[in-house]
């Protein structure tokens, strides 16, 4: 019965369109052959097939299409191009956590353009984001000095 409430679970919040955390060995070992040589797996979530990977190098977010799911799309934002978070806590209701990043895409990060991409995250009620916005935040903070160090 705990399995079947814990996936009855997930996927009542896939359907709504909340991520939910998964352990770090169970995301290497779906994903562990997308990662570069050297980097760790820090947290992750998944929401039905897809799901998103926080290494110590950058963001990943694996996006699985078709009735199979055997094609996959996978997109990378590397930590140091991040710049920017917002986050907002769930309220009353079915209100849902989102986190939210700005990341630069440029390949010259001080670059005299720069373009900025987003993306959106939402997460259950019951998930506190408070430390995944905490650990975003002090990335965006980082690389906002590396950025305007003279």
């Amino acid at each position: 019965m705990g399995l079947m409430n814990k996936l009855g679970g997930q996927l009542v919040q896939g359907v709504l369109g909340n991520m939910s955390e998964i352990s770090v060995d169970q995301l290497q070992q779906e994903f562990g052959a997308y990662l570069m040589d050297g980097e760790t797996i820090q947290t992750g979530f998944k929401l039905v097939r897809d799901a998103m990977i926080i290494t110590d190098k950058r963001l990943m977010q694996f996006d699985k299409q078709g009735t199979t799911g055997q094609k996959m799309r996978v997109t990378s934002i590397f930590l140091d191009s991040i710049c920017y978070v917002t986050a907002e806590t769930a309220g009353f209701g079915l209100d849902d956590s989102e986190l939210e990043i700005q990341y630069i895409t440029n390949p010259y990060m001080k670059a005299n353009h720069v373009e900025f991409g987003k993306k959106k995250f939402e997460f259950p009620k019951k998930y506190n984001i408070q430390g995944l916005y905490k650990m975003l935040q002090e990335v965006a903070y980082e690389n906002h000095v590396k950025l305007n160090e003279k």
